[in-house]
C-alpha cells in the first residue's frame, strides 16, 4: 500500500510539474489584444466565413482577447450566394459583419491601436470589394480611408499585422516594398496566385510562394500573410494555414 502511494505520489508531482510548464509556455502567448477587421459576411461580398472563424478560434487557443470591427459603409454590391449573382438590395458592411460576431462588433472608425497588440484581416471577396477596390480595380485600387489609417497606424507602432486570402493585397497597397504571399505561383491548385503575385510585384512589393499550411513573415514590416482560399484545398489545411499566421501573429505581438 505504501508503495502504491508514493508511486501515485509521484505520479501526481509529474503531472504537476509537466502541467506548469505548459502553463508557462502557453502564458507567454496569452494576454495578447487582437482587433479583427471584417467586410460583411459571405464569400461572394464580404468576410469569408470560414477563415473568419478560423482566425477567431485560433485566437482563443491563442490565449487573446478579441475586438472586432467593420467600417460602417455600404457593400460595393450584395451577391446571392446560392445562384452566385449579384442582387438588386443593398446591405451594410458593419451590420453584416455583426452576423458572424454574434452582434458585438464596432465602427472601425472607433479602433485604436494603443488598445490592441495586433490585427488581423480575414479574406473573402469583401475584403478586395468593400475595404478597397481591388475586385474591380486591380493594382489601382483606392483603399477605404479607415481601413488605411488603421493599417497605417499599426505599422506606425510596430505592431504586427496578420492577413489571409485576398487580403494582403491591403498590404501590398499600402506599404510598398513589402513582402506577402497569396500562395503559390504556377500551381493549378492556386488558380488565382499568379495574376495577383503579379500586381503585387507591379506595386514594388514581393510576393514569396508559400504552400496552404504555411504562413509567411514579413520581419521588417511585421507582416504575417497565408494563402488560405487562394488554395483550392481542403477546409482543414486552410484552418491549419491560418493558425500559422495566428501563432506568427500573436509571437511578434
Amino acid at each position: 500500500m505504501l508503495t502504491l502511494l508514493r508511486r501515485c505520489a509521484h505520479s501526481s508531482l509529474t503531472l504537476s510539474a509537466a502541467h506548469t510548464v505548459s502553463t508557462s509556455c502557453y502564458a507567454t502567448l496569452m494576454g495578447k489584444r487582437v482587433a479583427v477587421v471584417l467586410a460583411g459576411c459571405g464569400v461572394y461580398d464580404g468576410s469569408e466565413v470560414h477563415e473568419a472563424s478560423a482566425v477567431l478560434v485560433h485566437l482563443s487557443r491563442g490565449g487573446a482577447s478579441v475586438n472586432m470591427f467593420a467600417p460602417n459603409i455600404d457593400q460595393m454590391h450584395v451577391v446571392n450566394h446560392l445562384k452566385g449573382e449579384p442582387s438588386e438590395e443593398k446591405r451594410n458592411v458593419l451590420v453584416e459583419s455583426a452576423r458572424l460576431a454574434r452582434g458585438n462588433i464596432q465602427d472601425l472608425a472607433k479602433l485604436r491601436v494603443k488598445d490592441h497588440d495586433a490585427v488581423i484581416f480575414p479574406g473573402g471577396f469583401g475584403a478586395a470589394k468593400n475595404l478597397c477596390t481591388w475586385a474591380v480595380q486591380g493594382k489601382d485600387c483606392a483603399v477605404n480611408d479607415a481601413v488605411k489609417a488603421a493599417l497605417q497606424a499599426f505599422h506606425g507602432e510596430g505592431k504586427p499585422i496578420g492577413l489571409c486570402c485576398i487580403s494582403p493585397v491591403l498590404a501590398a497597397k499600402v506599404f510598398p516594398g513589402c513582402e506577402v504571399t497569396v500562395g503559390i505561383e504556377k500551381d493549378d491548385k492556386y488558380p488565382d496566385t499568379a495574376d495577383t503575385a503579379a500586381a503585387i510585384t507591379q506595386l514594388g512589393c514581393k510576393h514569396v510562394s508559400k504552400g496552404v499550411g504555411e504562413s509567411h513573415v514579413d520581419e521588417k514590416n511585421k507582416l504575417v500573410t497565408t494563402a488560405a482560399f487562394m488554395c483550392n484545398a481542403p477546409i482543414h489545411e486552410i484552418y491549419d494555414g491560418i493558425g500559422a499566421m495566428v501563432q506568427d501573429v500573436l509571437k511578434l505581438a
